[in-house]
């Protein structure tokens, strides 16, 4: 007996407009609830049945950004016990949990992307003194809390798109966080900690010459806890732009969906500080492509190695993410000659096929200013909902039902 099975949350858009797609490839789709996990591994482990799954991320209810590095160490934990169930050899995924996990690490998808040759867009080198063991609050870095476990800000479970890092080798050439912040983010000195971190980044980037950069949350996405920092050292001023806000009930940051801009130096430092205190990386702000008055990239969804889908992001802002009331774009107005949707393509296979078991990837794609050379900012293997596709043809999802119904067809004639 074969199925095809979804593992999400019913009602949502994703298993919606999946079922439509699977439905319109002639397949019955199942879907099972993130909430009944991991009781429902046993319709996972039935003997004798083979299955097609597909795994979207789980809904997660808080937008506290310090509250979800348990929920997304929580999730990378499912995700390795659907790992081991899938050695069984009877679960075919779309997406192999272990890629899956692997590409919520931006940090180390970049540095692999950068490996073999493919443009990123770059850590800098600031934070070589954290780098090299901050000391937060007397206690040096080392001793700190939880590292590459965190994940301040990570909004994988909602239906919403991403952003994300880095690409350089040397250790010492980034405040990469995990090396800078190795102690995370400490509710008993967070405070002062944080706010060494920040002064000593404004130090660094104004030695190194690097006046703009964007601060990320390694495992974050949905632009949680992602941060645009511009500083004018000789001026003594600066402005960061974020979807953060500090809750004026706990003081704490929460992520919001509208892109906010601050100018005061304190309270800058202490919403930057939260996030370098936690495993956080610092990447160089390019200057991106413009049309019409909007700076702009791009969100391309790849399937079985090939781009299906590209939309543009346009804003007045830094930041792109579309749930931040910014513009989607139909890519034939942007102009762009065949040379450069050539490059985009091939980045984006390219970029794919750096990973194996990974059947679906949304790839966003950063087109500079001026020589439009394409970087990946971020590869999300649960990054195919885009709402301009829903809404329209269904084009990713049906795509995904006639790969579950290629592959049901394989098992039935064996």
């Amino acid at each position: 007996m074969s199925r095809v099975i979804l593992l999400g949350s019913p009602g949502t858009k994703r298993a919606v407009y999946l079922e439509k797609g699977a439905a319109a490839a002639g397949v019955e789709l199942e879907i099972l609830d993130w909430r009944d996990f991991p009781g429902c591994l046993t319709e996972l482990a039935r003997a004798g049945e083979r299955i097609f799954l597909k795994i979207d991320p789980p809904r997660w209810g808080s937008c506290c950004l310090k509250e979800l590095e348990r929920l997304t160490r929580e999730y990378g934990q499912n995700l390795d016990r659907l790992s081991e169930l899938g050695r069984t050899g009877r679960i075919t995924f779309l997406n192999d949990p272990a890629v899956i996990k692997a590409l919520l690490d931006k940090r180390d998808c970049k540095r692999l992307l950068a490996k073999a040759g493919i443009p990123v867009t770059e850590e800098v080198a600031v934070g070589r003194e954290m780098a090299a063991g901050a000391m937060i609050g007397g206690e040096t870095a080392a001793q700190g809390t939880t590292g590459g476990e965190t994940a301040a800000g990570a909004m994988i479970g909602g239906e919403t798109v991403a952003q994300g890092t880095t690409g350089r080798e040397a250790a010492a050439g980034g405040m990469t966080g995990r090396e800078a912040a190795a102690g995370g983010m400490t509710d008993r000195k967070a405070d002062g900690g944080a706010a060494s971190l920040f002064e000593r980044l404004l130090e660094t980037m104004e030695r190194e010459r690097v006046f703009q950069v964007f601060l990320k949350p390694n495992k974050g996405s949905g632009a949680a806890g992602v941060m645009a920092l511009r500083y004018e050292p000789g001026r003594g001023q600066m402005v960061l732009y974020t979807c953060a806000a500090k809750d004026p009930e706990t003081g704490r940051l929460v992520n919001t969906k509208r892109l906010r801009r601050f100018g005061d130096r304190q309270e800058i430092g202490f919403m930057a500080g939260q996030i370098l205190a936690g495993d956080c990386i610092v990447e160089r702000w390019y200057p991106k492509a413009e049309t019409g008055g909007y700076s702009y990239d791009l969100r391309a969804v790849v399937l079985a190695g090939e781009p299906a889908f590209i939309l543009a992001r346009l804003s007045k802002g830094p930041i792109t993410n579309l749930q931040l009331n910014n513009h989607p774009g139909n890519i034939e107005e942007l102009g762009l000659c065949g040379e450069v949707w050539d490059r985009v393509k091939t980045v984006c296979r390219q970029a794919a096929g750096c990973f194996s078991g990974l059947g679906s990837v949304g790839i966003d794609i950063l087109l500079e200013k001026g020589s439009l050379r394409p970087r990946v900012i971020e590869m999300n293997g649960q990054g195919d909902l885009i709402y301009q596709d829903i809404y329209g043809e269904n084009q990713i999802y049906e795509r995904q039902g006639e790969m579950m119904r290629a592959w049901r067809d394989q098992e039935r004639s064996q």
